[in-house]
């Protein structure tokens, strides 16, 4: 049985759902290998700079810049974060060292960007030959030092043409980089279900006859969507919400401490999302790569703002919604109202479900695939020479 290390961190939650979607199909199609989850963040916690300043893990503390909408200036953060982990590079890569040795395994598979280049380098130093992948789960990179690295051992997956032509650009050959149909998601997402919309919303609570969105701002929610809730329910329009309020419980309890005039179903963390998604016409949200790759399976038409505040590894994430013409792409929430309106418009509607339909994102099928030709060449190229290519060497 092989083995595969799939190293993951809580940062926003679409690492862990990569990472656990992977482990997940694998079992489901009984494949002969252990999927083991390695936690980054509690890996390399002593060189947590931050938890050593405030006692709060890094992660954390990202997550708390987007539940509350302090992202403004997130491009320098970033590249603070960069030059931090630069300082560190050599300490990082002996930590990770040590527990490659202690903890083996055939193929190992990151999905998460910055750390990379210490990634690979320390398993090529405990195990040269075995493959590294890094399983991108954003449309595209945010160079340089995110996700893809000037490094010839990288393997690169990518769901979008844009990501794959940087790696291109990083000097990767074809043999290295793997064009998958999009992102990758829970395999939830991809089951049959023929349960009747209106029925969903009855369940809900909801009108059954409204338009219904689904608000989405990942799993701990966000301010914004208090604000956004707002503006429709003053403007009267004929729709109703489905608010994912994630672990964000203070803000559910403010929902649903307003009486609102407009139907709305207030839900706290769940694992349904693929279900709730069934009851909706469309979805509102930040332009989050996994938000927006789930509401395409689902086949909904995404309403979703770009600016300033959003985090640079999503902007090009709107910039796809809009030449893929699967939603609308606003300037900011403030303008909800009139991006509801004009998603309200029968013809863009059925334009953006024509294009979203179109879309069939198969990568979460193609991934396993991907790894079972790297685990069979990694075997082949670490294969003893046969005794009869031992001799003509001999001769």
């Amino acid at each position: 049985m092989k083995k595969i290390h799939v190293i993951f961190h809580d940062a926003g939650g679409g690492h862990r759902n990569a990472a656990v979607a992977l482990q997940t199909v694998v079992a489901q199609q009984e494949r002969p290998w252990q999927v083991e989850l390695v936690q980054f963040q509690e890996l390399t916690d002593r060189f947590d700079v931050l938890r050593r300043l405030t006692g709060i893990r890094i992660q954390e503390q990202y997550n708390v810049l987007l539940q509350n909408g302090w992202t403004l200036g997130s491009v320098y953060l970033l590249r603070l974060l960069q030059a931090t982990i630069r300082l560190f590079h050599r300490p990082l890569v002996r930590l990770l060292e040590d527990y490659w040795r202690q903890n083996p395994a055939d193929l190992l598979v990151s999905v998460i960007p910055h750390f990379n280049r210490e990634i690979c380098e320390s398993w090529n130093k405990v195990y040269p030959g075995r493959p590294f992948v890094t399983l991108i789960t954003d449309l595209a990179d945010f160079p340089p030092r995110f996700w893809i690295e000037p490094l010839k051992e990288q393997y690169v997956i990518a769901g979008t043409e844009r990501a794959a032509e940087q790696a291109r650009a990083l000097r990767h050959d074809d043999a290295h980089i793997f064009r998958t149909s999009g992102m990758i998601l829970r395999p939830e997402f991809y089951v049959a279900d023929n349960s009747e919309p209106i029925a969903l919303r009855k369940e809900l609570g909801l009108r059954p006859d409204l338009t219904t969105a689904i608000v989405l701002f990942g799993g701990h929610g966000s301010k914004v969507m208090y604000d956004i809730t707002e503006r429709l329910d003053a403007a009267q329009l004929p729709i109703q919400l489905i608010l994912i309020c994630g672990r964000n419980e203070e803000l559910a309890a403010k929902f649903n401490a307003h009486p609102w005039r407009m139907p709305v179903k207030v839900m706290g963390f769940t694992k349904e999302i693929h279900k709730l998604m069934r009851a909706a016409d469309f979805l509102i949200g930040k332009p989050g790569p996994g938000s927006i790759a789930e509401a395409m399976v689902r086949k909904l038409p995404v309403l979703i703002e770009c600016n300033s505040w959003t985090l640079p590894q999503e902007r090009y994430n709107a910039q796809w919604v809009s030449e893929k013409r699967v939603g609308i792409v606003l300037q900011s929430f403030r303008e909800v109202v009139s991006g509801v309106q004009r998603i309200l418009d029968p013809a863009t509607l059925a334009e953006f479900r024509k294009n979203v339909a179109a879309l069939d994102n198969r990568a979460i099928f193609e991934i396993p695939e991907i790894l079972d030709k790297l685990l069979r060449d990694s075997v082949i190229a670490q294969a003893p020479p046969s005794n009869s290519a031992t001799l003509a060497n001999v001769r």
